[in-house]
């Protein structure tokens, strides 16, 4: 009999795709505060203990999913307007996904008490794409750091007071009014 040398259980990648689907779904239709991860893992079938081991607080799962759900920043390399624009788009549409602007609100939230959360967010979520944003524009951490706030603090603010995207014309003037100011 030929032996596995996978661990029993579902592969971690299947478990991961799972929780994430559900934690965003949960959010979407409970809101941040009421998506437990008592609720998540119900949800997915998953126990909650097995979650817990992979993520060991809400807002851990939660900035993990955000990174899941927003994956690698899809950037031109032809000009710094062209990679803003895309950039900025790219925000745009994650930001709409559903349950995803209430996780980042939410999530931001926590963070604010919470120095840990802080840290996993900044580490995980912000610093990724802050150092492709440096290489790709040739600005400076903080001018960088500048950028995303304006961003995603201006889809995040459009979401939680018209629960709806930021509409076409004012994606257009949030990139010509980026574009103006690094040049």
């Amino acid at each position: 009999m030929a032996s596995s040398t996978r661990p029993p259980g579902r592969p971690r990648s299947s478990v991961d795709a799972e929780v994430f689907a559900a934690t965003l779904r949960t959010i979407d239709e409970l809101g941040y505060t009421r998506a437990t991860v008592d609720r998540i893992a119900a949800a997915t079938g998953i126990a909650k203990t097995t979650i817990y081991r992979r993520w060991p607080s809400k807002g851990a799962l939660v900035t993990a999913t955000l990174v899941d759900s927003f994956g690698p920043l899809p950037l031109t390399g032809k000009d710094r307007d062209a990679d803003v624009a895309a950039a900025i788009r790219y925000g745009v549409r994650a930001v709409a996904e559903p349950g995803v602007a209430a996780a980042f609100a939410g999530v931001f939230t926590d963070a604010i008490g919470d120095p840990a959360l802080r840290e996993i967010l900044a580490t995980q979520l912000q610093d990724p794409y802050r150092k492709v944003l440096m290489e790709a524009l040739g600005l400076s951490e903080q001018r960088v750091l500048f950028v995303i706030d304006v961003v995603i603090g201006t889809l995040l603010h459009r979401m939680g007071m018209t629960g709806e995207p930021m509409v076409e014309a004012d994606v257009q003037d949030l990139i010509r009014m980026l574009q103006r100011e690094l040049r």
